[in-house]
Order: structure tokens, then C-alpha cells, then sequence
């Protein structure tokens, strides 16, 4: 466990600073982001399982972004940022880039609002999710994420089409809403101890950092990444961004060479610790939400449960809510997609 060398912020921190002191992300963008959200995306939901609270030893509480619409968090902040497009601009149309679940996102909220969108992916992108995105109506044109830079491509394509750029995770307007994940869970769950999110450019764990800290003061905020992809343990411990070399793990989704700038100037000041999960220990949480949960999950979407069963989150939080008596810690894990298709599926398992 690597520990963020900054430290948490105190109580009812919301997000990074700016120049003038203003910070870039706050909890009402995220309460906004949810307002806009409202009948549009699923309120997804939260599961428990005793025979996986004996597992770890806490009470755990599985927020399923798997069945969030495109199967992912993604569409959260996707829908958000297009929603306060212009209209003239929604003509035009949009562009992304994105290993699957932003680009499916982006895809579906360009249907939604009446737009049209050219998503850069992957040669390598698992096939079930470049299908899905074009079924969703968006343009798709390849590359090697080995050799090119994705927003670069992307850069490029939107200024010569006139096309508004959504990226991934790098803008204020996507992580408030991936923000909206934690909102919710918290709203139904109450006070948590900790809170578990995958975290691969870092949008997510921004977005819902920023929510947590603000509804539960002193909660503790847990990172995870692939082993092969420690891009923001690395940069936490270094005190500013560092990159890495192109990810090769099954956490496709995760496969990130660097924190974005944005993402990271929140995180560093709101994340306790960013643990690392191989990609067996993601095989096995996969396995056991299958099989004991009866859930599918993509590998990305279990590498904070994998963490949790693979014992990284040593110690345990301990409880220490005034008025309440001992009690095993309140865990919250984001499960943030289940884009995985059967042939993928079984052959990771397998």
C-alpha cells in the first residue's frame, strides 16, 4: 500500500484549487450533475452478500455501475458534458477517444441529445464493445495505442470536423458526474468507513472523492489499479504525475500511462492510498461476483473488489463514529462496469 505522501484534505474538502483559489470540481456540481442525470441514467443498485462479508471481515456494500446504461459508470459523465453542449454545437456533433466505455458513453448520450459522434478506440479494444458503440449509432476509426497518442487523434479530428471533444476523464464536467456514482450510494447506504473505486485516468475516483469527503467527513478513500499500470500510486508517491509505460493487463479499461492533470490535482489531495491487484486476483473477484454474487463484471469493473478479497486493504478501517457501538467497518466497493463479451469472458476464466 502506497500512502498519499499530501495527506487527505479536511472535512468537506470538494475538490482541486485553481489560480484564483476556486475549486475546479465542488459536491454541488456533482448534486447538479445529478439533477441532469435524473430519469436519464439508472439509479443502480446496491448489493450485499454475507457470505462475502465473512470473506474480509466487513460489512460491504457493491455499488453496480454493470448496470448503469452501457454497462459502466461512464455514461454518467458522458451524458453530463454533452447535456450543456449548444445546440449548434450538438449539430455539429462530438468526438472521443476511448479503450470501450467512454466511447460507448459518448456514442449513446450523442443519440440521446439529438447528435452524432466520431470515437477514436483501440485496434486491440475488445471487440464486444466496438460493436456496441457502433450500434449506438457513432463513427469509429482505430489506432495503435501502442505507437499513436489518442488525444492527439482526437485533438485533430474535432478541430478539422468542428466536432466538441469529450474526453475520457480530463474535464470538469465528466468527473462531476462520475461524481454522482458515490452521491447515490452513499445516500442509500449512510456513512461508510471507506470507499473502494477502480481507478484508471482517475475520473472516477475524483468525482467520487469529491462527493464522499463532503457527505461523510474523515471516510477513507481507497485507489485501485492493475499491478502493470501503477501510474497514480506512482505519481501520489512522487508528488506530481509520472507516467508509465503502455499497460499490458486484462484491465483493459485501466490501461493508463499517466493521471490526467486535472484528475490528479484532486486526487492527490483527497485519496489516502492506491493499492495494486494482478491480474489473477481480478480472475478471482471476477469469478466469485459470477459465481457467488451473480453478477458479471469486466476485468477493470472487479479490480476494487479483487483488492478487497486479496486482503490489500490491510488494516481494516476502524470504526470510530461517535454513538455507535463496535461493529465490523462499512465498506463501500464500486463495481464500475460488466462490458464483457461471452468468448472474452470464458477465456479469462477459463
Amino acid at each position: 500500500m502506497t500512502q498519499n505522501p499530501h495527506g487527505s484534505t479536511g472535512p468537506g474538502s470538494t475538490g482541486s484549487t485553481g489560480s484564483a483559489g476556486v475549486p475546479a470540481v465542488t459536491f454541488d456540481d456533482v448534486r447538479d450533475a445529478a439533477r441532469r442525470l435524473a430519469g436519464v441514467a439508472h439509479r443502480t443498485p446496491v448489493l450485499r452478500s454475507r457470505t462475502l462479508d465473512a470473506l474480509v471481515g466487513a460489512e460491504v456494500h457493491l455499488k453496480c455501475e454493470n448496470f448503469q446504461r452501457i454497462g459502466a459508470f461512464k455514461f454518467r459523465g458522458a451524458y453530463n458534458a454533452l447535456s450543456r453542449l449548444s445546440p449548434q454545437q450538438l449539430a455539429r456533433g462530438v468526438a472521443g477517444y476511448s479503450s470501450g466505455n467512454h466511447a460507448q458513453a459518448v456514442a449513446l448520450a450523442a443519440r440521446e441529445l439529438g447528435s452524432h459522434a466520431v470515437i477514436v478506440m483501440p485496434e486491440d479494444s475488445p471487440k464486444s464493445k466496438k460493436d456496441a458503440t457502433a450500434g449506438y449509432g457513432a463513427e469509429i476509426l482505430t489506432y495503435d495505442r501502442y505507437t499513436e497518442d489518442r488525444a492527439a487523434l482526437g485533438r485533430k479530428i474535432a478541430e478539422e470536423r468542428g466536432l466538441a471533444l469529450i474526453p475520457p476523464y480530463e474535464h470538469p464536467h465528466i468527473i462531476a458526474g462520475q461524481g454522482t456514482t458515490a452521491l447515490e450510494l452513499i445516500e442509500e447506504t449512510g456513512p461508510l468507513d471507506a470507499l473502494l473505486v477502480p481507478v484508471g485516468g482517475g475520473g472516477l475516483m475524483a468525482g467520487a472523492a469529491t462527493a464522499a469527503t463532503a457527505m461523510v467527513p474523515g471516510i477513507r478513500m481507497i485507489g485501485v489499479e492493475p499491478e502493470a499500470g501503477d501510474d497514480t500510486r506512482r505519481s501520489l508517491a512522487a508528488g506530481h504525475r509520472v507516467t508509465v509505460p503502455v499497460p499490458r493487463t486484462i484491465a483493459d479499461g485501466q490501461a493508463v500511462e499517466t493521471p490526467g492533470e486535472l484528475t490528479f490535482s484532486i486526487n492527490r489531495r483527497l485519496l489516502d492510498s492506491v493499492v495494486l491487484v494482478s491480474d489473477d486476483e481480478i480472475r478471482a473477484a471476477m469469478k466469485l461476483a459470477f459465481e457467488r454474487l451473480k453478477i458479471v463484471t469486466e476485468p477493470s469493473g472487479a479490480s476494487a473488489l479483487a483488492a478487497l478479497l486479496a486482503g490489500r486493504i490491510d488494516p481494516l478501517p476502524v470504526p470510530g463514529r461517535p454513538g455507535r457501538s463496535p461493529h465490523p467497518p462499512r465498506l463501500g466497493v464500486i463495481i464500475s462496469g460488466g462490458n464483457v463479451g461471452l468468448e472474452r469472458f470464458l477465456e479469462l476464466l477459463g
